[in-house]
């Protein structure tokens, strides 16, 4: 699974957690996760089991709820568990920990831009991009839902299964993922400001950054503001937006083998913004972007009009 994504940071002492940081558990010591579940179920509904490191030997056990978490660090905590092999288990709490640890390993990274070479891609003005799914048309920036490209590669099944448990997503069990697309940025190549269209995808839009960094800019226009101009060209209207100074700005950095989530305001009412630079500014540190980086972005298709509580910058009819 990867680098860990849960820990136990300072000052978190007696609170509680639906997650439950357990050591002397996994396949190292020849337990697996389907037997581990199996025992850790008992005590309530379960999110998943995953592993907290690379070792093999430590594992997250993480709940629906709280109180089931509570019930089986009470059960199991430092006591011998009999369908474990009879293994005392080491138990705390865990909480999500983002923005600090990678989503996916080195190796892992590798592996999947291994993978993506091996395809054909599609060439661009500037960058190189490969569609799944569902291809995209960069001139309607919209999907033809009549014309399936087949189903997303194995190649991702891990990062889809890890999306699969996110912690604090209510519909995070429910999201059937079913369009991919992989950009090959070169140095100094970003990428013009937009909202991805409310009436192409669902809420929820899950982009992992490979290779390299890059700082993402988020803009929030004058209401309607990027709304199709059928009386100018796509080009003219990114331009136009690059240029307009008119509104909010927000950044955050974006380090290889990070993944971005994009909900709710953030995906219906900002533009999201790569400048076209070979270096960043983080704070107050020089960052050099690498010689390319390249994204998976994973997005579910709309199948019905957008809903959204943003209608102002909606393109569904309401």
């Amino acid at each position: 699974m990867g680098l860990p994504r849960y820990g136990r940071p300072k000052g978190f002492e007696g609170d509680s957690s639906p997650n439950l940081y357990v050591a002397n558990c996994g396949p190292a010591v020849g337990l697996s996760y389907d037997s581990i579940a199996s025992v850790f179920s008992a005590f309530g509904e379960l999110k998943g089991v995953f592993a907290a490191d690379d070792s093999g030997a430590r594992v997250i056990v993480s709940y629906r709820d709280e109180s089931s978490a509570t019930a089986a660090l009470e059960a199991f905590d430092g006591h011998p568990c009999p369908d474990l092999g009879g293994r005392s288990l080491h138990i705390r709490y865990s909480v999500l920990q983002p923005t600090s640890q990678d989503f996916v390993s080195i190796k892992e990274e590798e592996e999947l831009l291994a993978a993506v070479e091996a395809k054909p891609w599609k060439s661009l003005a500037k960058r190189r991009v490969q569609h799944y799914g569902y291809e995209f048309c960069y001139e309607t920036r919209n999907v033809n839902t009549r014309q399936k490209l087949g189903v997303l590669p194995t190649f991702v099944s891990l990062i889809l299964e890890r999306i699969s448990s996110f912690p604090n997503l209510d519909d995070s069990t429910n999201i059937v993922l079913d369009q991919l697309t992989v950009n090959e940025y070169p140095t100094g190549v970003g990428l013009s400001p937009h909202v991805d269209t409310h009436s192409a995808f669902e809420g929820f839009i899950f982009s992992l950054s490979l290779a390299g960094p890059c700082i993402m800019e988020f803009r929030q226009y004058a209401e309607c503001a990027w709304l199709p101009n059928h009386t100018s060209s796509p080009n003219m209207k990114t331009e136009s937006l690059e240029n307009d100074k008119s509104f909010l700005r927000r950044a955050i950095y974006l380090p290889p083998r990070s993944m971005l989530l994009l909900s709710g305001e953030a995906r219906y009412a900002w533009h999201h913004y790569i400048p076209h630079h070979k270096i960043d500014l983080v704070k107050n540190s020089v960052i050099k972007r690498g010689s390319r980086r390249v994204s998976f972005t994973f997005r579910k298709v709309r199948t019905g009009p957008c809903k959204c509580e943003f209608p102002q910058y909606c393109d569904s009819p309401r």
